[in-house]
């Protein structure tokens, strides 16, 4: 599994692409100006090591994403559960649940997952 971890800016600039892509690189510079207040060097800067670590490309100057935001979500969500609960999917659902209890839809909503995706 690739290293997506990103740090708190790097993911809220990564939120700007997934919410905008394809862009312009020029229209990300624009966009992380407003929304970060960043230089056009830093955007380019970050944006470099994002596509380095295999997130995002940059080709002829349009941005767009490698790995789309589901996806980040997915890894970083595997991630989570093997590095927290040693990859036991069942432990950390109880873990979940131990504070407070699942609402009927909820279940019902688990209840559909794992009809689904049983093997």
């Amino acid at each position: 599994m690739s290293d997506y971890r990103l740090a708190e800016a790097e993911h809220k600039f990564a939120e700007l692409i997934w919410e905008n892509e394809p862009l312009p690189s020029s229209e990300l510079v624009r966009l992380a100006a407003q929304a970060l207040g960043w230089k056009k060097s830093t955007t380019y800067t970050v944006l470099r090591r994002l596509c380095e670590r295999g997130l995002f490309q940059n080709l002829d100057g349009a941005v767009t994403s490698l790995v789309s935001r589901a996806e980040y979500d997915a890894i970083c969500s595997e991630r989570f559960v093997d590095d927290a609960f040693g990859g036991s999917l069942p432990r950390f659902l109880a873990a979940f649940t131990g504070r407070r209890k699942l609402r009927a839809d909820e279940a019902e909503a688990l209840r559909r997952m794992i009809d689904e995706w049983e093997e």
